[in-house]
């Protein structure tokens, strides 16, 4: 569980203008990427979106939140996602770290300055997806998923 920031200005535009407008767009969102959560709730205050759900895999969870990190009008993800072992168990999961795209950047170069080496963008491709479409599409303000290498 935990709480966190984002770019407010930049991501999908959401439709309506009400905060229970913008949570709904949000669970479109969500399930437009087939992302894989049980119970999926999100409530919009303002600036602040926080979500519940359940999850088995812990990166389903950081994608839900940087999902709707992603959307215009949104600074702060409230997290209360539970990940969910094979057995049933709740589980402590990580915390994701996450990067804020500047002007400039590129997959490449976020790469280089994290892993040491430009090649490994397409980690970054692969962690960031279905949100990206295209390795070469990223804007300044999008939240992107840095997972850590085995």
């Amino acid at each position: 569980m935990g709480l966190f920031s984002f770019f407010k200005d930049a991501g999908e535009k959401p439709k309506g203008v009400s905060d229970e407008q913008k949570a709904k767009f949000m669970e479109g969102i969500i399930k437009r990427f087939n992302l894989d959560i049980d119970g999926l709730k999100i409530e919009v205050e303002g600036e602040k979106a926080s979500v519940w759900g359940k999850v088995k895999d812990p990166a389903v969870k950081e994608k839900v939140i940087v999902g709707i990190g992603n959307v215009d009008g949104i600074s702060k993800v409230e997290d209360f996602i539970a990940i969910e072992s094979e057995s049933g168990e709740i589980v402590d999961g990580t915390e994701p770290e996450l990067y804020t795209v500047k002007k400039g950047d590129s997959l490449s170069k976020i790469a280089k300055a994290v892993y040491g080496d430009p090649m490994k963008y397409k980690i970054l491709f692969e962690a960031n997806q279905p949100m990206l479409k295209n390795p070469d599409l990223i804007y300044p303000g999008q939240a992107l998923r840095i997972p850590k290498l085995s």
